[in-house]
Order: C-alpha cells, then sequence, then structure tokens
C-alpha cells in the first residue's frame, strides 16, 4: 500500500507542480530543492508542506504539535458533516474536494488581482509576461539559457507562453478570468490534460529524446546515496514501469503511456486521497476515522489535501 500512495502522491506532484513554479518566478527564483518524500519508504510530511506550501511552510513548522493538534480537532468537527462523531469515506472526500476547489480558486483570484490590479475584464499576454518576464531583458543571454534544476528561464518563458496559448480560448492573445484559470491549473480543464502530459514528459525526459527511460522514471523519484541499497518501493515502481506502464515493452514511456500514467481516465483525486488518509489512520479497519484515529497521524493530515496542505491551520479565521 505504501507503493499505491507513493503513486498517487507524484501524480499529484506533476499535476500541480507548474503552479508552485509560478509562484517560484513571481518573486524571481528557481532554485527548487524540497525535501525528499519518503526516506528509507518511511513517509516525509516535509515534503508535502515544501513542495505546495512555499514560504508558508516555514510559519507551519513553527506550530508545535499540540497546537497542530488543536486545530485539527476543529477541522475534524467540520469535516464530520453529520455530526455522529466519525468521518467517513464520503464525508473525507467532499471535503477534500472542497479544499481543492477553494485552493484553486483563491490561488487564480490572488494572482489575477495582481497582475490587474485594474480589474479589467481581460489580461494580455504582454502585461502579464512584462511583470512576470520583464527582468530576463537587462540579463546576460547565457543566464537565460543557464540550467538551474531542469529549467531555464528562457525555457520557462517558452512554456508559458505554450500554455497561455492554450489557454487563450479566442486567439485574440487576451484572458478572461476563466482562461487565466486554465492558464494558472491545466489540470482542471480537460482540453488543457494533453498540455499536462506534455509538460510533465518535458519535466522527466532528461535526455530530450521524447520519451522517459527506466533510469529518468526512477532518477525523478530517487536518487541513490553513497551506494545505498534500493528501498523496496523503488524496486516496486521499477515493476510497475516493466509490468505496467511501459504497455508496448519497448523499455521507455512515449507520450501515450505517460497519458495512461499522469491522467488516467476515471481517476479521482479527491476518492484516491480520501481512501488513502483512511487507509492510513484507520487503526481498527471500520472504513472510518474518529477524531483520535485523525489526532493520532496529524502528521499525515498536515500534509494532505484535508488540510489544504496544512495551510489552513495556520489561517485563524476558518475557526
Amino acid at each position: 500500500m505504501m507503493h499505491c500512495s507513493k503513486v498517487f502522491t507524484i501524480i499529484e506532484l506533476l499535476l500541480l507542480i507548474n503552479t508552485n513554479i509560478l509562484a517560484e518566478k513571481e518573486e524571481d527564483i528557481k532554485n527548487i530543492t524540497p525535501e525528499p518524500h519518503y526516506r528509507q519508504g518511511v513517509h516525509n510530511p516535509e515534503y508535502d508542506h515544501e513542495a505546495f506550501l512555499g514560504e508558508e511552510a516555514k510559519a507551519f513548522n513553527q506550530l508545535s504539535p499540540e497546537e497542530s493538534q488543536k486545530r485539527l480537532r476543529l477541522i475534524v468537527k467540520k469535516i464530520d458533516s453529520d455530526k455522529d462523531g466519525f468521518v467517513t469515506h464520503v464525508e473525507l472526500k467532499d471535503w477534500i474536494r472542497y479544499t481543492q476547489q477553494k485552493y484553486m480558486r483563491d490561488n487564480v483570484d490572488r494572482t489575477w488581482n495582481m497582475h490587474n490590479p485594474e480589474n479589467k475584464d481581460k489580461i494580455s499576454w504582454k502585461e502579464y509576461s512584462e511583470q512576470v518576464y520583464g527582468f530576463m531583458k537587462d540579463m546576460d543571454p547565457k543566464e537565460l539559457s543557464k540550467d538551474q534544476e531542469g529549467m531555464t528561464y528562457k525555457s520557462l518563458y517558452e512554456r508559458d507562453r505554450r500554455r497561455w496559448i492554450n489557454a487563450d480560448t479566442n486567439g485574440d492573445d487576451l484572458l478572461v478570468k476563466d482562461e487565466f484559470l486554465a492558464f494558472l491549473h491545466p489540470e482542471e480543464i480537460p482540453k488543457m490534460k494533453d498540455l499536462v502530459v506534455l509538460e510533465a514528459l518535458e519535466d522527466i525526459d532528461k535526455d530530450k529524446d521524447g520519451k522517459i527511460s527506466l533510469s529518468e522514471y526512477i532518477g525523478d523519484m530517487y536518487q541513490s546515496e553513497n551506494g545505498d541499497e534500493k528501498p523496496q518501493w523503488v524496486e516496486d515502481e521499477i515493476e510497475h514501469f516493466t509490468k505496467q506502464r511501459d504497455k508496448d515493452g519497448d523499455g521507455f514511456l512515449d507520450e501515450n503511456e505517460v497519458k495512461d500514467w499522469i491522467v488516467p481516465q476515471g481517476f479521482d483525486h479527491a476518492d484516491a486521497e480520501a481512501r488513502h488518509l483512511i487507509f492510513e489512520a484507520d487503526e481498527n479497519q471500520d472504513q472510518k476515522l474518529t477524531e483520535e484515529e485523525i489526532i493520532d497521524k496529524y502528521d499525515v493530515f498536515v500534509g494532505s489535501q484535508a488540510t489544504d496542505f496544512g495551510e489552513v491551520l495556520l489561517r485563524h479565521d476558518e475557526f
């Protein structure tokens, strides 16, 4: 089951990482060095905090375990919509879906207002790109193409330009707010799914041959240190690559195989996350959670979308 949660969070990361890259670009930063998600096969909540909270992860880390648990208890009471003292799979799934939508809408509103202080109906690419990439005009051409964590300023600009064009429904190079949502969160828009797959392929395909090898696939999740023996979950991923993901058995994942992996047909993100959390916390295996079961696994919950990756614990107005 460790394997299942690993695959889920990798998919989640691939779908959301571009939004976090955008946030980094707003501050002129492209040095992303998150904590490893699993240390020797054990879940590391710091990975989720850094990958999805950014600067707010530092604030969250200042909360004591006691304060985190106190705030989490208040959230549990909200999740338990029928107030029967248990959090069911349906209640947890509905809550996660709510936090997903709230996170997305809040992010779109915040970014839209940042780039549109006059509250116009549309934002042009020229306006947006000058605000985000204007600094590039004064940079040495060598710096623009300097590789930083697998990306360059030039490639980031080109990726955003391509995404903007795909989000622009009528081709006027202006985005209304709904189109801007598609630009920031392409994983939420059916017509943008192929672009999400292409971006994921480009991120993992280090040798740029248009496909993902086994070494690239594993290297994106795990880096061996000092010749350490591979943990079991890595061996499981190798088997998954060979027997399930690489459908034609040629040793690589092409774009269609990456699509089946990243955006599998019929995959319900909220449902998968709810099942993962119940599996992690359900001590008596009755397929529902008590408040105490959740608190006992509070570190898992503050690294999940049930708490908006811990962010809701920082906002007093939520309570």
